[in-house]
């Protein structure tokens, strides 16, 4: 029966019940977090051999004939720029490698727009400027729109992609100039976007030609199951209209090989790598290309990207299913909440539907249980709904993982019949 069939009488039974265990598991003084979306150490160890790669003087040069533990080449040794244009579908020549960091990449883009332009005057000369920010949404995104005093503008993101609707009437004004997508598994729910909602976005008319689409696709092959998503090539979408300029596309190997030592790139049009390579220079001689060489020996092509991602699934996919049983089991029948079931990335977005997502953090965290900030997936950290919470499954131990989502339930439970009564 569903909590908002019951009775009071019934439901202050239930809530003395689960008072009880709320207490019990206090005494047991948890120490457990899921709140960001970190590999956890067994899937480190499976990228460990790739420090093997390198070893010695003689190992240390590029494909070229280029000692990569010098200065030069900028925009990346060829062997790794291939393994990444085969990964995204671009040319190699459309591609710059950067450093361990793809959000580095993105805050870097987004300073040289305000300095210096993308392709017109420089966004911090144009007055109030606009983003259009795809909700629920990534976090660190927001950030770096409110470091830059960005104002924020959110539209609805659907199981199947912005609301495109909404995004085509915002474009008109010619002070919006860009927005963030994470378009396959999205951070938190983890769709993808469909064909359709590429090509549109593809066949947008901004009236700011200085547009530009933060398309972060970092997890482009962080598939979980045999039946993947799969995301249309933005630019092959934009070929038909020609508006390649306006999409600058990231990726990394962040959560293929190492968070801390992996490697990250730029995939973009001709016009905008010229744009980012010419002020690069000034910043930089060249990124760790012993780092990349690592990478190209280790992982060869994009087959053995696919294999390598084939062991981060056998760890994490039962870890996603861990969460969705206790879910389906514990709230699907008394009707709390609603959740994603991706088919890849790292998230899983949920949605009270009884009760405040605040209070359920505020719940966990007082049993030991941190989950992401409840209204970080929102700009300025604000959820109109005071619904979601963004579930992290991957860094916790299977024990730990089984006992952080029975305190979320537990937590869900209590709070929707505070609500309620």
């Amino acid at each position: 029966m569903q909590f908002s069939e019951m009775s009071r009488e019934e439901l202050l039974a239930m809530y003395s019940e689960l008072k009880t265990e709320y207490e019990q598991i206090k005494a047991e003084n948890l120490k457990l977090d899921m709140s960001r979306g970190k590999p956890a150490a067994d899937q480190l160890d499976i990228s460990m051999d790739m420090l093997k790669e390198v070893v010695g003087v003689y190992d240390c040069k590029a494909e070229s004939g280029l000692d990569c533990r010098n200065y030069g080449v900028l925009d990346g040794i060829p062997e790794c720029k291939r393994l990444f244009a085969e990964m995204l579908e671009v040319k190699p020549e459309n591609i710059i490698l950067g450093g361990t960091s793809s959000l580095a990449l993105m805050f870097d883009f987004i300073t040289q727009c305000m300095l210096k332009g993308a392709g017109g005057k420089p966004w911090s000369e144009q007055g109030e400027i606009k983003f259009i920010c795809p909700v629920p949404g990534y976090d660190r995104h927001f950030g770096i729109c409110e470091f830059y005093g960005i104002k924020m503008i959110n539209v609805p993101l659907g199981a199947d992609g912005p609301d495109m609707e909404a995004v085509n009437e915002l474009i008109k004004d010619p002070s919006v100039k860009g927005m963030f997508c994470v378009p396959k598994y999205s951070n938190p729910t983890g769709i993808t976007y469909s064909d359709e909602k590429v090509r549109a976005l593809a066949a947008m008319k901004p009236a700011a030609k200085d547009f530009r689409v933060i398309w972060d696709n970092a997890y482009a092959v962080h598939d979980l199951n045999a039946t993947p998503d799969r995301l249309l090539n933005i630019f092959d979408a934009c070929s038909e209209f020609g508006t390649e300029d306006y999409f600058v596309e990231f990726t990394s190997t962040a959560k293929i090989s190492f968070p801390g030592g992996g490697v990250s790139c730029i995939a973009a049009s001709d016009n905008n790598i010229k744009m980012i390579i010419d002020r690069l220079k000034y910043q930089t001689i060249c990124y760790d290309k012993l780092n990349q060489l690592r990478h190209a020996k280790y992982f060869r092509d994009l087959q053995g990207i696919k294999l390598h991602m084939k062991k981060h699934a056998m760890l994490i996919a039962p870890k996603f299913e861990i969460v969705l049983e206790a879910f389906r089991n514990e709230l699907g029948e008394y009707g709390l909440a609603e959740w994603t079931e991706p088919n890849g990335g790292y998230f899983i977005s949920l949605n009270t539907t009884t009760c405040s997502a605040k209070r359920v953090g505020d719940l966990c965290r007082s049993l030991g249980v941190v989950l992401t900030k409840v209204g970080a997936t929102y700009p300025y950290g604000i959820d109109p709904e005071d619904s979601n919470i963004r579930i992290a499954p991957t860094f916790p131990t299977v024990p730990e993982l089984k006992k952080a989502a029975e305190v979320l339930c537990l937590c869900i439970k209590l709070a929707s019949i505070e609500n309620l009564v």
